[in-house]
């Protein structure tokens, strides 16, 4: 691929930034450029802002079904487009060439799941108090949706957003962050392609301090829609706090995995081992933190670790590679930091911790599958998510003992469990302090589901009924007849 020089894309054009400043974007491969990008400010959030605000005003005239009807068309373009996105998303992110293409799927049938629901934006019908008088509830959309993506997906949460977000009506104006926003980017041109109308798909790039900031902080935007950080979204809050813009956060987790006496050892093995590394371990809803009952800890560790010694790490535009490098330089920091603090904390490092060896791993940021045992439950590793593939394990006696574990984490986004005992799954619905549980399997959401945060893991919600509802408003009229 040659490198491209990626404008923002705002109104059905690509424009140059205001103050002409650009960045680079660089591989965590082997840290060369695959990109440049404009760097985006106040100037060019208030542009955007404009443009979709004015487009939204004819496209929630079109009926939901012909909004659809083109989003499909969307979603087959990014299909038709795989082999060059998954390429390019593997070179920005780091990712499996695997990962990526079942990535590109994902922002594809995100968005026509989305268009499944155009023949369901319902309303009621109420019963009034009052004689010859009826209440209607209706849905519309809000206006113009600022989504603000997260680097790990930055494709399917994408798809995630804009999907709904036009589907019911609205323009939106999409925000990548600074170290994967190429893929994003290249939406612009399929929107262009299937005639998309112009202003109501705007793609720019900038700061999360300035341009970012910016979009939240606007009266013109109606919502704000953002995956990432917890100190993030906190920000994003109170920033969108003077004009009561409704905001929908998916943030941090630090998701703990449990395996009980009963369970089955080897799904349990291959489930949480899976968690723990896939996408180098930068997901927010993998095992961040494994409890295993002390009866089985012994035959369970025996085949966990025989696996993750086992593991390949790679150039992800290997097919035969298992797991790729960090993202960039500061998550690489933080992993070196973590290791540090828990060998200091008397944590024992049962493998990894460093930089893999050998000429490959000489240039990007790699760092080995890491498993810390002797681990207690006041460490810095059990509470910090490491977003990487650090693990600490945890040994438990009995189920009150790892209920009070699990649940002491200022997150609360998801949980596994592995046990064959129906009492004690119900009795994990009941106590365990998240959003989202797995029984018997390791993470990964459905589209129809709820993917909801509890605690510092966010509000709001994302997917399914609950999900797409977020980007209507409600209008009620008492009608006197």
């Amino acid at each position: 691929m040659s490198i491209k020089h990626y404008k923002l894309f705002i109104n059905g054009a690509w424009v140059k930034a205001v103050a002409e400043e650009t960045l680079e974007i660089i591989s965590p491969i082997d840290e060369s450029t695959v990109g440049v990008i404009e760097m985006g400010a106040e100037a060019d959030a208030e542009i955007a802002l404009k443009a979709a605000e004015a487009a939204q005003k004819e496209w929630k005239k079109v009926p939901a079904r012909s909004r659809a009807e083109l989003m499909r068309k969307f979603a087959a373009e990014i299909r038709a487009n795989k082999a060059y996105l998954a390429e390019l998303l593997t070179k920005e992110q780091g990712k499996l060439i695997t990962v990526a293409e079942g990535e590109v799927e994902v922002c594809a049938s995100f968005i026509e799941y989305a268009c499944d629901w155009a023949r369901h934006i319902e309303g009621d019908i109420l019963p009034s108090d009052n004689e010859n008088e009826q209440i209607y509830i209706h849905k519309i959309p809000r206006g113009v949706v600022v989504a603000i993506t997260a680097w790990n997906f930055p494709l399917a949460l994408a798809g995630r957003k804009l999907g709904p977000a036009l589907v019911a009506g609205n323009a939106i104006v999409i925000k990548p962050t600074e170290e994967t926003p190429l893929t994003t980017l290249e939406l612009g041109f399929i929107a262009e392609k299937v005639g998309i109308p112009k202003g109501l798909l705007n793609i720019v790039t900038g700061t999360g301090r300035v341009l970012g900031n910016a979009l939240v902080k606007s009266p013109i935007t109606k919502m704000v829609t953002m995956t990432g950080s917890t100190p993030a979204g906190q920000a994003i809050f109170k920033a969108a706090a003077e004009n009561l813009t409704h905001v929908q956060l998916e943030l941090g987790g630090k998701a703990p995995s449990i395996v009980f006496a009963d369970a089955d050892i080897d799904n349990a093995v291959e489930a949480t081992f899976n968690s723990r590394f896939d996408n180098c371990g930068q997901v927010c809803t993998c095992n961040e933190r494994m409890y295993v009952h002390e009866s089985i800890y012994d035959v369970f560790m025996e085949k966990f670790m025989e696996k993750v010694k086992s593991f390949k790490v790679g150039n992800p535009l290997d097919r035969s590679s298992q797991m790729g490098p960090k993202v960039n330089a500061n998550e690489l920091k933080n992993m070196n930091e973590l290791v540090k603090i828990s060998l200091e904390e008397g944590a024992t490092l049962a493998h990894g911790g460093k930089r893999p060896e050998g000429a490959e791993f000489e240039k990007g940021y790699w760092f080995e599958p890491t498993v810390f045992t002797n681990v207690t439950q006041d460490m810095t590793v059990v509470h910090r998510e490491a977003f990487g593939p650090i693990l600490p394990v945890l040994k438990f006696t009995d189920f009150d003992q790892v209920m009070n574990y699990a649940n002491d984490s200022e997150y609360g986004l998801t949980a596994m469990i592995f046990t064959k005992d129906i009492g004690t799954i119900m009795r994990c619905h009941d106590e365990l302090e998240c959003g989202e549980i797995y029984v018997n399997r390791g993470h990964g959401e459905q589209h129809q589901g709820f993917h909801n945060g509890y605690k510092l893991s966010g509000s709001g919600g994302e997917d399914g009924k609950y999900g797409f509802e977020q980007y209507l408003e409600k209008k009620t009229f008492y009608v006197k007849y």
